[in-house]
């Protein structure tokens, strides 16, 4: 029995129905009376079509089949694409595993779903391909400043690598990204530092800020959320060119504020400004005391603020032009007092007489004369420093001296040894002295030394109050030697004295001795004590809070009418006497009493 719809089957039921048309076809052919000629042809022409109809069908099969061969291969070639650019090489195509024991159909309708995954896959791919893409054209664009060139080579570079959407390409992607948004947080950082530090600086100087930061990006300023702010290469550039020039305009105005205000105090204390109006400039006065870099304070350094300075400035300047005069005068008394004090001879051509002159007469600028004062005061100053070591062994000498005059006074009296209050401790300091009036001659050689040293290093004399120290220290070794010889013949004489006193109390008895005084105080200015000798003229010391002896006048403190040295003057008086004066003194005081003690004995040989 035959199966419905095999080819025996189509062929038994085409064949069956063919006969059965034939055979109506003979008999129609009958009925009318066609020849058998006209027959057979016909039945010729039907059996042609019939094969046409065949062949027909044939082709249209054949043409089916190539089709679904090149469907077949096209979604075979579509799934090796989409498993190449996914990077997807584990998939196994259904095609190949059962190409030979399935139909194209059925090979073509097993692959479709494998297709349409790699297809969902590779969308997906591209959506974060295209969303990281997207994101790296954003920041390389804002790192670029949006450089049309820059921009177009690298969408370019990304769209030549679309095809390859594999997990390594992404990932690369990714690595490119990170990088870009690590360089993008880094030039924002130092964008921000940058806008900051101006912003400091306009502070400081006193400058509008959001002006300053627009003329090098207008980003910078606007709070447009979606403006971004522009983190490029020449805004970088631009920033640190606008805090060059901000700070090259804080180092001139804190120079010129320095300068401004150093005028400031110039002129505060020479007109004496009270506190009170200082403190109105307080704020800025403490500008001097700062480093230009650690200045931090809002509008310290505005025009404004100068222009304020300045203007005080100028302001104390009328001021100052209409008291110079007594400002001349405040200063050249400044001027003495510090030589008195240092012992330096002022500067005569500025006296207070000379400089009242000058000012009224007109022929000199007051500002000129101010001017030479302050060089002539800063001028002693300095002098001073180098004469300092000095001065002080000068000090050390006077104060020595002192001692010496007051151990001559000590020791001139008679109660010195009692035991009344305060005994022990002029003992004590008469011991003391003794050892210091022993340093003095040392003293004297060692500061002579030191004089000749600087007078040598300074090309130029000590003078000590006018006189040269050097001639002063001589004249004192002159005159202390001449005193040891004055005592020394004092002491003999003395001998001699107590001498005869002996041969007369061996020859008459022992008579009470005429009353002598302590001690003689010589015309001359040394005093004689009993036994002690005497001690050379001290030098007078002009220093602050110290006693002033009789001798050794300065040429400042001995007479205003006198120019000349007062120990000086002393020394010539000593040395112009004859050189026995004071012996030749000494024997007519002695002969005398020895006269008076034997005229007054009944018999003397020298009486009648």
């Amino acid at each position: 029995m035959l199966e419905i719809g095999s080819p025996n089957a189509l062929f038994f039921c085409t064949n069956t129905t063919c006969n059965n048309l034939l055979r109506e076809l003979q008999k129609i052919w009958v009925e009318i009376g066609e020849s058998e000629t006209e027959k057979d042809r016909m039945l010729m022409e039907l059996e042609r079509e019939c094969l046409q109809i065949y062949q027909r069908k044939v082709d249209e099969a054949a043409n089916s089949k190539a089709k679904l061969h090149q469907s077949v291969a096209a979604i075979e070639a579509e799934v090796a694409s989409l498993t190449a650019a996914l990077g997807v090489f584990n998939i196994n195509s259904p095609i190949k595993l059962d190409k030979g024991s399935k139909s194209l159909k059925e090979q073509l309708a097993a692959v479709t779903p494998l297709v349409e995954e790699l297809t969902i896959q590779k969308e997906e791919r591209m959506k974060q391909f295209s969303d990281i893409k997207a994101q790296i054209e954003k920041i390389s664009g804002e790192i670029s400043g949006y450089s049309d060139h820059l921009n177009k080579v690298m969408i370019s570079s990304l769209t030549l690598e679309e095809q390859d959407l594999t997990l390594r390409k992404l990932n690369e992607y990714q690595t490119h990204l990170r990088t870009l948004q690590k360089e993008k947080s880094d030039r924002l950082n130092k964008v921000l530092g940058y806008v900051n530090e101006v912003h400091a600086l306009c502070g400081v100087l006193g400058v509008d800020f959001s002006q300053t930061v627009s003329e090098v990006h207008p980003s910078l300023h606007r709070t447009e959320q979606e403006q971004s702010t522009n983190i490029s290469d020449s805004t970088l550039e631009g920033l640190e060119h606008m805090i060059q020039k901000l700070k090259t305009e804080r180092k001139a105005r804190f120079q010129k504020l320095k300068d401004v205000l150093a005028s400031l105090f110039e002129l505060w204390n020479l007109m004496d400004t009270p506190q009170e109006e200082r403190t109105k400039f307080g704020r800025v006065t403490y500008v001097v005391r700062l480093s230009e870099s650690t200045i931090t304070e809002p509008g310290i350094l505005s025009t404004e603020t100068i222009e304020q300075v300045s203007a005080e400035v100028d302001s104390l300047s009328k001021l100052k032009a209409s008291r110079m005069k007594e400002l001349v005068m405040k200063r050249r008394s400044e001027l003495e007092d510090l030589c008195r004090l240092t012992h330096i001879q002022p500067d005569t051509s500025t006296s207070a007489e000379k400089s009242t002159a000058l000012i009224d007469s007109g022929l000199v600028d007051p500002s000129e004369l101010l001017s030479n004062i302050e060089m002539q005061i800063n001028k002693i100053k300095d002098e001073a420093q180098s004469r300092k070591d000095i001065m002080d062994r000068i000090d050390r000498w006077l104060s020595a001296c002192e001692e010496e005059n007051w151990l001559e006074e000590y020791n001139l009296d008679e109660n010195r040894y009692s035991a009344g209050r305060g005994g022990h401790v002029n003992l004590k300091r008469a011991e003391r002295a003794r050892v210091t009036i022993n340093k003095i001659p040392g003293m004297v050689d060692n500061l002579i030394k030191k004089t000749l040293v600087w007078e040598n290093d300074m090309q130029n004399s000590f003078l000590y109050d006018g006189v040269r120290l050097v001639n002063i220290l001589e004249d004192y070794k002159l005159t202390r030697k001449q005193q040891e010889e004055e005592k020394k013949r004092y002491r003999d004489q003395k001998k001699r004295q107590d001498l005869l006193l002996t041969q007369r109390e061996s020859i008459y008895g022992s008579k009470p001795s005429p009353r002598r005084s302590s001690s003689f105080r010589k015309p001359n200015g040394f005093n004689i004590s009993n036994g002690n000798g005497s001690v050379p003229p001290t030098p007078r010391r002009s220093s602050v809070g110290t006693t002033t002896p009789d001798l050794l006048l300065t040429p400042r403190s001995y007479s205003g009418h006198h120019r000349q040295n007062g120990y000086f003057k002393e020394v010539r008086r000593h040395t112009s006497t004859p050189s026995n004066y004071v012996a030749m003194q000494k024997e007519d005081t002695v002969s005398t009493t020895y006269t008076s003690i034997y005229s007054s004995e009944p018999d003397s040989p020298l009486q009648g």
